[in-house]
């Protein structure tokens, strides 16, 4: 098998497995976060006023991330953009909006939100590693998702994508989202993503205090997490048993 074929195919199984990568960085950066815990000496910020404030530009980061991912899937036309789970889908070519200034912006949103809980270990060398890791897994998924826009769009596609940098966003490129913003569409395929983040700082933030024996909770990140568990549920069950989220080609 020529090295391209071989790394689509490499590329289509990565996609499909590709939400088990998020708990397998959970899993290693809060082994990383317990351990810089109980060598609170690696962290210069550790047990220092600014702690909190590094806690809370982490959690920013984590958040940006989220939002381009909203802006993304708020301008795009229903089968395109989103989570799909098993199958590159694209009924048409996204080149406006976001999708004007970088190729794969859904993808510079995920790294983003998992940079956040990788950020909590204060370990250079493992925001690095994993910033490598991302990198060499993703980039065989988005080959073998160019290769199929390639193939389905044509010269459409290669003339969009030559001047569109794949991860990095080229602002001077943006051009006026075709669409509208649809919150119906952002609330149906993104309202996991706030409650998901807020969940992890919530279980950093627990474990860090317990190996520093205390029982302290975060209430004002508690309090974040049950509301957004409330708004999720109800989300859940307005897409599941109700048409209030439905929109026309959204």
């Amino acid at each position: 098998m020529a090295l391209k074929e071989e790394f689509e195919q490499q590329g289509i199984w990565l996609f499909r497995y590709r939400s088990y990568l998020p708990l397998i960085i959970l899993l290693v950066g809060l082994g990383v976060f317990i351990y810089m815990k109980t060598h609170p000496y690696l962290f210069f910020l550790e047990n220092t006023r600014w702690e909190s404030a590094y806690e809370l530009l982490c959690l920013s980061v984590g958040i940006f991330g989220l939002l381009i991912r909203v802006y993304t899937v708020g301008h795009t036309p229903a089968n395109t953009s989103g989570r799909n789970v098993t199958n590159q889908v694209a009924d048409m070519l996204n080149t406006t909006g976001i999708y004007s200034t970088v190729r794969h912006p859904l993808y510079l949103g995920n790294y983003l939100m998992w940079l956040a809980p990788a950020l909590l270990t204060g370990q250079v060398w493992f925001i690095v590693a994993f910033t490598l890791a991302y990198w060499l897994y993703y980039e065989r998924i988005m080959f073998a998702e160019e290769q199929f826009l390639s193939r389905k769009f044509g010269e459409s596609y290669a003339q969009w994508a030559c001047s569109r940098p794949a991860f990095v966003p080229k602002f001077t490129c943006f051009k006026k989202p075709s669409l509208p913003f649809s919150w119906k569409k952002v609330i149906k395929k993104e309202k996991n993503g706030l409650l998901a983040l807020l969940l992890i700082f919530l279980l950093f933030d627990y474990t860090g205090n317990a190996i520093q024996g205390s029982n302290k909770i975060d209430i004002p990140l508690l309090t974040a997490c049950i509301a957004m568990g409330i708004i999720y549920v109800i989300l859940k069950y307005l897409k599941m048993y109700t048409r209030v989220l439905d929109e026309e080609n959204r």
